[in-house]
């Protein structure tokens, strides 16, 4: 049902001739009925952020957010105040349709950077997702797919907590790094909450979901997360399980974006233990992510530690201090690392699962996180050396 499964919430996606593929559900709209409509939100840090980013921020600012348009078949980067007026002008029509006001119309888009939208195609095309819009499993599976580019599939979860719900979708496959993804993301809640609790616990959540996936180690322009609360069940939640399932919800949808990362056919779990810091560990999970010549090992079924520890040797002590002499490193249950030096024969890993546990122990103290990435295949550069939205 993805964000419809939340009470309070309709939804539609429609064909709006927006993406270059042909006959492609490409608009997606999502309407907040009430009786609430608080929302919170979290955005790139890339400093040439899109236009429908810069919009969107300044929806949110204040809490209130009644409906969210979206796009896939082009970002609408890089367009300077022409794009930004597109985002504007695509607020009011929504707007318009809803009777009420642009600025409570958070706008996103995604697809190819440096192009405008074809704009009358998306006003178009908002009417018609208007008249679409309905709160059934199937409108929200028709949103999901939407706003889909690369994605082989939709992504989206539902969570039941104490009388309330949360449901929600994402779109990403590749562009995927640390502090966010390439993703759109909506995250609905019929619960009874603040637009204060719900920037606390998105932001929260996202912190050890999106902000800890690499496929590729590119940040985009047009990351958004949302989340939006109706107040719809008329129950006020216990903060800790809202908070709980908020996380629970942004860390399914951040691990489905790893299993559809572009052409990948591993998905590669690092743990990192005995840290210092949660920071330390956290950094040291991402450089081994990050590395390129790793995904390609794994890719080709080779868990060359010695990619594994070369990575882990680029965090500066001051930021993650450990004894390089103590380091082990276990790939899916073996223990090819040992003490900083070749452990157990790396040919006993088992590399035919999907998924590729990689368990780091700095051995320097208490703390621990985990981050997840993909290997990178000949499928990886087909898709991105052709990429047209």
């Amino acid at each position: 049902m993805s964000v419809t499964f939340a009470q309070g919430f309709s939804a539609a996606g429609v064909v709006a001739g927006i993406s270059s593929v042909e006959g492609k559900k490409d608009l997606a709209l999502v309407v907040n009925n009430g009786p609430l409509d608080a929302a919170a939100g979290v955005f790139t840090s890339n400093r040439f952020c899109a236009a429908p980013v810069q919009w969107s921020r300044k929806v949110v600012a204040d809490g209130h957010v009644k409906a969210v348009i979206l796009n896939s078949g082009g970002a609408n980067a890089c367009t300077g105040e022409a794009g930004y007026a597109q985002s504007q002008a695509t607020a009011e029509t929504v707007a318009a349709l809803l009777g009420t006001d642009a600025g409570d119309i958070a706008v996103c888009s995604t697809g190819l950077i440096g192009e405008l939208l074809p704009l009358d195609n998306v006003l178009a095309g908002a009417k018609t997702a208007h008249e679409a819009l309905a709160s059934t499993p199937q409108a929200g599976a028709d949103a999901s797919h939407a706003i889909m580019t690369t994605d082989t599939k939709p992504k989206t979860v539902e969570l039941e907590g104490n009388g309330y719900r949360i449901g929600g979708m994402v779109k990403g496959s590749g562009m995927i790094a640390p502090q966010l993804a390439t993703m759109l993301c909506v995250i609905t809640t019929d619960a009874v909450v603040s637009a204060g609790q719900l920037q606390a616990a998105l932001a929260s959540g996202v912190d050890t979901s999106f902000n800890r996936i690499d496929v590729d180690g590119c940040m985009s322009t047009n990351d958004t997360v949302l989340l939006l609360a109706s107040g719809a069940s008329g129950v006020e939640p216990d903060p800790d399980e809202f908070n709980d399932l908020v996380a629970a919800a942004c860390s399914s949808l951040a691990r489905q974006i790893i299993g559809d990362g572009e052409g990948a056919s591993h998905d590669i779990r690092i743990s990192v233990t005995g840290a210092t810091t949660e920071e330390a560990a956290l950094a040291c999970g991402r450089a081994v992510a990050a590395s390129n010549l790793l995904k390609c090992a794994i890719s080709g079924n080779d868990p060359n530690w010695g990619r594994i520890v070369s990575s882990l040797g680029t965090v500066p002590p001051d930021v993650a201090p450990y004894d390089s002499n103590k380091v082990t490193v276990d790939v899916n249950g073996v223990r090819i690392c040992e003490n900083g030096g070749a452990g157990r024969d790396r040919s006993e890993v088992d590399m035919t699962p999907r998924e590729v546990h990689i368990d780091i122990d700095l051995n320097a103290g208490d703390a621990e996180a985990t981050v997840w990435t993909d290997d990178l295949t000949h499928e990886y550069v087909h898709i991105n050396a052709d990429y047209e939205s």
